[in-house]
């Protein structure tokens, strides 16, 4: 069976619009998909800021204003197709950090690979309803166990193991040529953008 690799980051909310239509392209096309975390490092490239939970007021920035032009425009655009899709995107008041939350997707690819929709869907739809912490472990874990996956190991996978796959990850995925989320590698190419799924399927369905 072919294999759609698919690298995705759950403070990404471009990689939560992708989820749906990977699934549907790849049940389509009866392809895998080989789920895998890639942390983005967003302050490198769109500034960082903090903002008031409660009255979304700046509380700390470094960003320039093209790079808040940029960010203002991003949440503009993926609540429209939000909206499109059904789904509830809500800005977040910070940059967080996602490295845990990537841990315990590879956690739960060794301990459950068959719950692994499942669990995703208990990580990004709270997160970006504003309802999960992505770095509290506890909260991992009770989302690990949503998705009915023993999460009774993870704490102790964290460290060292879980640290150590994720930058093997991390290194695969950048001699793949990633940069980004959601991306594709399909036979070797990679693919980068949920606008690529149409392409991927012209060389699914290729003879």
């Amino acid at each position: 069976m072919r294999t759609l690799t698919t690298y995705i980051d759950v403070k990404s909310p471009y990689a939560y619009l992708a989820l749906a239509p990977v699934r549907a392209l790849c049940a389509e096309h009866g392809v895998a998909i080989d789920w895998l975390p890639y942390v983005l490092d967003i302050p490198s490239y769109l500034g960082s800021a903090r903002l008031d939970p409660a009255s979304g007021r700046v509380l700390e920035s470094e960003r320039t204003e093209s790079q808040w032009r940029k960010v203002r425009y991003a949440y503009m655009d993926v609540r429209r197709q939000a909206n499109r899709a059904g789904l509830v995107i809500r800005g977040t008041q910070k940059i967080w950090s996602t490295e845990l939350a990537s841990i315990a997707l590879l956690y739960a690819k060794q301990r459950a690979p068959e719950c692994i929709d499942v669990f995703l869907d208990a990580l990004f739809a709270p997160f970006w309803r504003r309802e999960l912490d992505l770095e509290r472990g506890e909260v991992l874990e009770g989302a690990l166990r949503e998705a009915g996956i023993d999460a009774s190991g993870f704490a102790k996978f964290v460290a060292p193991a879980g640290r150590a796959q994720l930058a093997t990850v991390m290194e695969e995925a950048h001699a793949r040529g990633v940069f980004g989320v959601p991306s594709f590698v399909l036979d070797g190419e990679l693919f980068w953008g949920r606008e690529q799924l149409p392409l991927i399927a012209e060389r699914l369905a290729a003879p």
